[in-house]
């Protein structure tokens, strides 16, 4: 999984900057080591440089990327963040993937809270107290996070573990 991961961020990074003017969620394939991987991703955060970005490597799997608020992390270190929407808040630790400096988490599936929680309405602040917060819109995450969803399984992207 960690190379598919490190694969799939890679095409993100050359992906991301043509679509950072609109910062609402898009899904699309994107090509990774093991075949094609929809991924599905929003912009955020004060600039628009800060990324949440959903792929499917038989769970599905959340990376957020700070911007340049994130500056250059340290290899081998976990954060703590609060995702809060409306109401409705969940705090999750997240693992620095070193080589692309993205804090990444697997899901537990479909039903996973924080998935449920991204679907809502309105927007989405991801916050933590060492790297404070970037806000993302909602508007449109359900179709996007349900063409993921509707990958995984399917047996497509990543490699086995």
């Amino acid at each position: 999984m960690k190379r598919g991961l490190a694969t799939l961020i890679l095409a993100l990074l050359t992906a991301l900057p043509a679509h950072a003017a609109s910062c609402s969620w898009s899904a699309r394939m994107e090509e990774d080591e093991g075949g094609s991987v929809m991924m599905a991703s929003v912009c955020g955060g004060p600039k628009g440089d800060a990324h949440l970005m959903l792929a499917c490597f038989g769970k599905p799997v959340l990376s957020y990327d700070l911007g340049a608020a994130g500056g250059q992390l340290e290899p081998g270190i976990s954060g703590s963040f609060t995702f809060k929407a409306g109401d409705n808040s969940l705090t999750k630790k997240l693992e620095l993937e070193a080589m692309y400096n993205y804090f990444t988490t697997e899901l537990s599936g479909p039903a996973d809270p924080l998935l449920s929680l991204l679907r809502g309405k309105g927007e989405v602040t991801v916050s933590a107290d060492k790297y404070g917060a970037a806000t993302f819109p909602l508007k449109g995450s359900g179709a996007a996070i349900g063409k993921v969803l509707a990958e995984c399984g399917k047996g497509s992207g990543g490699e086995a573990d």
